[in-house]
């Protein structure tokens, strides 16, 4: 069959997306998504959204990672589908929509290119030697470098994702280094297994442990630049508790087409 996808990009995190509100596409295929992401064979992406009705919210995002699995729950790839239904005409400028995390709220520029994105709560953050690990919607392993823009992040992402402690199960390696505007990030994500421009809920959880990290409280707001460009988190710290935090930035329609796939 033949199915009309969607191209979007959030800071160089780029997504296929899907509208399914009419369920035409039984997506629960891993050899089907993993094709359609896989960027010399496919259409290529690092993950792929299915956007379908859900009742008491606008819309629900069913998210798979680039090797056809599903996935925790995408900051970029929020902020994407977020501007893909204001495309679609679902929403205009603010909507609550269902991910696999839960209900998240969200702003849209009148543009449809600027995404603000509510994220959960988080009130557990631990070390594990100097690195911090917490849950922002994913997990995430959050770590100094130096020298960030020359370091191997695939190889020593690769290392930490696949150790003895967090292999089972995967988590999302964040390299931050300090810079003049804010924090420069590269991480290496699970699922793609493999360094991604950006990551959503990985810059949420840097913002996270660097206030944390440097004892910050109060209204807090952290400018990040990853390879892709830049994102700004925003959040509430009392010292304990993380909250109403904020995802921004850029949303954005690369292209759309057809494509074949099987039955």
């Amino acid at each position: 069959m033949k199915i009309h996808f969607y191209k979007y990009q959030g800071a160089g995190n780029d997504f296929i997306l899907v509208d399914n509100r009419e369920i035409t596409v039984n997506h629960h295929n891993a050899k089907m998504i993993a094709g359609l992401c896989d960027r010399r064979f496919g259409i290529g992406a690092d993950g792929i959204m299915f956007l379908q009705n859900k009742d008491g919210y606008d819309f629900e995002m069913v998210y798979y990672n680039a090797d056809g699995q599903p996935s925790s729950m995408c900051g970029n790839g929020g902020r994407c589908i977020v501007a893909f239904a204001k495309f679609l005409g679902i929403i205009d400028a603010e909507t609550d929509f269902l991910a696999v995390d839960g209900p998240h709220h969200a702003k849209i520029s009148a543009t449809g290119d600027w995404v603000s994105l509510q994220m959960i709560d988080v009130a557990d953050i631990h070390k594990d030697e100097e690195a911090y690990v917490l849950n922002t919607g994913s997990p995430h392993y959050v770590a100094f470098a130096t020298d960030l823009a020359n370091k191997n992040v695939y190889a020593d992402g690769y290392a930490v994702r696949n150790n003895d402690t967090y292999k089972a199960n995967g988590i999302n390696v964040n390299f931050v280094e300090p810079s003049r505007e804010g924090y420069f990030v590269r991480t290496f994500e699970r699922g793609v297994e493999d360094e991604t421009y950006a990551c959503g809920t990985g810059v949420t959880a840097v913002a996270l442990a660097m206030a944390k990290h440097h004892n910050q409280t109060g209204s807090i707001q952290t400018p990040i630049k990853v390879l892709g460009g830049d994102l700004n988190i925003r959040f509430n710290y009392d010292g304990n508790r993380f909250s109403d935090i904020f995802l921004e930035g850029p949303a954005k329609l690369v292209f759309e087409g057809d494509v074949e796939i099987g039955d």
